[in-house]
């Protein structure tokens, strides 16, 4: 339900890109995001958008990272500079819809993102 693509492997300094779409079934979107797991450390927020365009950014990644969103496409993108080693982990896209009140989590298939000291 959530695709994401992008990621690999980049020297530190460098710039990648992530991008999500978000499929038909998932209805009622109201936050995307980007989540990361590093290894041996729990799951962390990246930055969350939401359908009206406030913006959250976790403090290690202000000025760097890049949350961008398309609501008619349903898709999220973030853009990630002067990476760093640091940044090394498992990257989640996240969709929240809500629903009579109620939340709902989707999460994607995790891309991973290596940078090289």
């Amino acid at each position: 339900q959530l695709q994401a693509s992008g990621g690999g492997l980049v020297q530190a300094g460098g710039s990648l890109r992530l991008s999500c779409v978000a499929s038909g079934s998932i209805s009622s979107i109201n936050r995307m995001g980007w989540y990361r797991q590093a290894p041996g450390k729990q799951r962390e927020l990246v930055a969350e958008i939401s359908i009206g365009g406030s913006i959250n950014y976790a403090d290690s990644v202000k000025g760097r990272f890049t949350i961008s969103r398309d609501n008619a496409k349903n898709t999220v993108t973030l853009q990630m500079n002067s990476l760093k080693p640091e940044d090394t982990g498992a990257y989640y896209c996240n969709a929240k819809s809500v629903v009579i009140a109620t939340w709902y989590d989707y999460w994607g298939q995790g891309t991973y993102v290596t940078v090289l000291q």
